[in-house]
């Protein structure tokens, strides 16, 4: 097994003990993002629009500064603090998986770090 870990200044540091991403072989393992923005370390926008584009922007990062991209993701699992916010997470999510969209579980929780209203992460697979 050969692990890399995946670090990147465009996408937000870690706010615990653990990696932006991690590479296993042909796997990227991409930790839960939340709408932070990497220059400022704050939480952006106070509506779930504005915060699943700056997570799924956080995760593109992470995925090309792996030698990836949103195409080679297999699954996500997407946390939210208010099920409510399903629809219109959902029209921003479709954006940025256009074709062949992943596997994903959405789940609803009752809190999550910094108050942020969404948190996803990422599965994705590339080539040898």
């Amino acid at each position: 097994m050969k692990k890399k870990i995946i670090v990147t200044g465009k996408a937000p540091t870690a706010i615990g003990p653990y990696s932006q991403g991690v590479k296993v072989d042909n796997f990227i393992f991409v930790s839960g993002q939340l709408p932070i923005d990497p220059k400022t370390g704050e939480i952006v926008g106070n509506d779930i629009i504005a915060q699943t584009k700056r997570v799924l922007e956080n995760i593109t990062a992470i995925l090309e500064a792996a030698g990836a991209n949103l195409k080679n993701v297999v699954k996500t699992t997407v946390y939210l603090v208010n099920m409510d916010d399903f629809k219109a997470m959902n029209e921003i999510y479709k954006t940025y998986f256009s074709e062949n969209p992943p596997a994903r579980s959405t789940v609803e929780v009752s809190k999550l770090p910094k108050g942020s209203k969404i948190e996803i992460e990422v599965i994705a697979y590339v080539e040898s």
